[in-house]
Parts: C-alpha cells; sequence; structure tokens
C-alpha cells in the first residue's frame, strides 16, 4: 500500500501493483519455456508428443500457469502446436514443410551473408573466428550439444551483422521449427564433416568482403542440411510405416 498525498482532506492510501511478484512470474515461465525447449530438441519430448499441462507442471514442479504461458512463447518459435481444446503438441513436420521451411531460410541466409558482408565488424569477424575454431574442436570431440549450440549462434550472429532488422525478425521466426530437425542431419557423420567445412569456407568469404560467395555459400550449406533431414525424416516414415505394416 502507497500513501498518496492530498492537497485537501486525509491522505488517501491507494493500492499499487506489486511488481516483485509479477517479475517472478515472469522469470519462471521463461525458465519452464528454456526447459521444454531443451527437452524437445534433444528428443527427450518427440515429435508429435502431446504436452499436457497438468503432467508438465507436476513433472516440472510449477502451477500449471508458467506452463501454458511458456508453451505460448514456444508456439511464437514454431516448436509447440497449439491446438484449440486439445493439449498442444510438438510438431511433426511433414516432408513438404521441410522443404519450404529450408527454402525460406536459404532464401532469409542468402541475402542475409551478402549484406553482412559488406557490413559486419572487425570485432564480430574476430568473434566468429572464435567460435569458428570452438566448434571444430567440439566436431573433432564428436560432442553434439555444444557443438549444435555454436552453430545456431554462428547463424544467428550472420544474420544480425546484415544490420537488417526484418531480415533478422523473419529468421528468428522461421529458425525455430529448423532447430527441430536439423540435429537429425548432424547425426549422420558425413554430413557433419561436411557441414564444418561449409562453415569455414563461409567464414573465409565473409573475411574477404565477397558478399556473392558468402551467399552462396550460406545457401548451399542450409539447402544441403535440408536435403540430409528430408532424407532422413522419408526414411524413417517408410520405416515405420513397414514396422505398422508388419503388426498388423
Amino acid at each position: 500500500m502507497t500513501e498518496v498525498r492530498r492537497t485537501r482532506g486525509r491522505p488517501r492510501k491507494t493500492q499499487q501493483p506489486d511488481a516483485k511478484p509479477l517479475l517472478v512470474t515472469v522469470g519462471l515461465h521463461e525458465k519452464v519455456s528454456h526447459h521444454l525447449r531443451d527437452m524437445i530438441l534433444t528428443g527427450a519430448l518427440a515429435p508429435g508428443r502431446e504436452l499436457v499441462e497438468v503432467d508438465l507442471s507436476a513433472a516440472l514442479g510449477v502451477s500449471r500457469t508458467p506452463v501454458r504461458e511458456a508453451l505460448k512463447l514456444l508456439a511464437v518459435e514454431g516448436m509447440v502446436e497449439l491446438r484449440p481444446n486439445r493439449s498442444a503438441r510438438v510438431p511433426d513436420l511433414q516432408p513438404e514443410a521441410i522443404t519450404q521451411l529450408f527454402e525460406a531460410i536459404a532464401g532469409i541466409e542468402r541475402i542475409a551473408a551478402e549484406l553482412a558482408a559488406a557490413r559486419i565488424t572487425d570485432a564480430e569477424l574476430t568473434n566468429l573466428r572464435i567460435l569458428q575454431d570452438e566448434m571444430e574442436g567440439y566436431h573433432r570431440a564428436t560432442d553434439l550439444a555444444p557443438y549444435f549450440a555454436i552453430n545456431q549462434r554462428i547463424h544467428r550472429l550472420i544474420v544480425g551483422a546484415s544490420r537488417n532488422k526484418p531480415l533478422q525478425e523473419a529468421h528468428e521466426s522461421l529458425y525455430g521449427r529448423a532447430e527441430l530437425v536439423r540435429r537429425r542431419a548432424l547425426r549422420t557423420p558425413e554430413r557433419w564433416d561436411e557441414s564444418v567445412a561449409e562453415h569455414r569456407a563461409i567464414f573465409h568469404a565473409l573475411e574477404a568482403r565477397d558478399s556473392s560467395r558468402a551467399g552462396t555459400l550460406l545457401s548451399d550449406h542450409v539447402s544441403r542440411t535440408g536435403t540430409v533431414v528430408l532424407r532422413h525424416v522419408t526414411a524413417a516414415g517408410r520405416s515405420a510405416e513397414a514396422t505398422q505394416a508388419g503388426v498388423q
């Protein structure tokens, strides 16, 4: 309660919102969203899995409210699919959707790399070189989780270096959905080796301020990843169909 002075009469006390509980609530649902995002990306919550609020709140030891708000955040990122009068679910991208998704990201990153080659700062290039070296180290150690995290930072750094806000917003709105399936491609040893080499070539093109080459290399890199992901998803679907037919 806060006392408000009046020019006439007795001071009147008014109820003002307490900021602390609000901050705690905001922090909690963001923490829940980070945790759920990690579970989705690592496969602990698999594609097609229903996300029942009461089950998640019990498992995470929180009320349903932060879980509900976290699911809304993840839905904006494309990591969760909200369904009217039904539980949310982890989306299971179909082949056509995967093709369209990677086509869009490849186009966005091509333009971003072309702009970045002209606009990237020396400090950003230094940071990019450090990230590239760290990523290659994790590749040699076959440690996928930190490799993948740095890989994401590199893509976002390049897009950010374009200094084009609409491009960044469009990229961020799609990138979460791609994360759901990109790890599948990197689990293929030969694609992982190719990806590292492609990233090194992209860095050299940016360092040389070669806009055309940087754009082409990054676009081709994303497209090849999409092709491998599509092949993996298609093969997995055929395997599942064969198993189901065998059971019947």
